[in-house]
């Protein structure tokens, strides 16, 4: 079985601080990471046993409640899901790629582990928040009707007001899949430096 997972997004930095402190506090996790991302958000993540990370998530509701934006709870997250989140990247080799757009972290989150669960696609990132004001997106590869029912079933997780795209692109061009694995901001391609500010 694997670990389980939460994710709450803040609207506050400082609310975020108090509930993540709360959260690691309320019992052991294997891995607490906390920090601010775009516009201003503050993410607080824990992984470990569901009971440990159920009791962390109660500590974090209860200490901020409204500053809450949005959470995520998964119970056996998917192991790419994990890796993508660590920055984990798949070259896109399959003949199709989906794209789950939403506004928070979060909803891309429960969206993408539960296409990856759903279909026989690879996944090929998680973008969070950073350089998107706050939205978030994921990326799925392979065969046309599995990235079909991945982005169906991802995007069917997501309430619609949560929801702000969900695609699937066949034969995606190659400059396009280029593009897709180079860097991620526009201005880092074209020699700026860092363009999340």
């Amino acid at each position: 079985m694997h670990p389980a997972l939460a994710l709450l997004e803040f609207e506050s930095v400082a609310a975020g601080i108090v509930a993540g402190d709360l959260m690691v506090k309320r019992g052991p996790v294997a891995e607490l990471l906390a920090g601010t991302v775009h516009p201003g958000h503050y993410l607080v993540m824990v992984v470990g046993t569901v009971g440990d990370v159920e009791e962390a998530i109660a500590a974090g509701r209860e200490a901020s409640p409204a500053a809450l934006i949005d959470e995520v709870f998964l119970p056996d997250v998917h192991p790419d899901v994990i890796g993508a989140i660590h920055g984990t990247r798949v070259a896109g080799a399959g003949e199709a790629l989906g794209v789950i757009e939403t506004h928070t972290v979060a909803a891309t989150i429960e969206a993408a582990d539960a296409g990856v669960k759903g279909a026989h696609v690879f996944l090929m990132e998680v973008n969070l928040a950073d350089g998107l004001g706050g939205r978030a997106y994921a990326l799925f590869t392979g065969a046309v009707p599995d990235v079909a029912a991945a982005v169906s079933i991802g995007a069917g997780r997501v309430t619609p007001a949560k929801l702000i795209g969900a695609v699937v692109i066949p034969q995606l061009h190659g400059e396009m899949g280029n593009n897709l694995l180079a860097a991620r901001h526009f201005g880092v391609r074209l020699g700026r430096g860092d363009a999340t500010r």
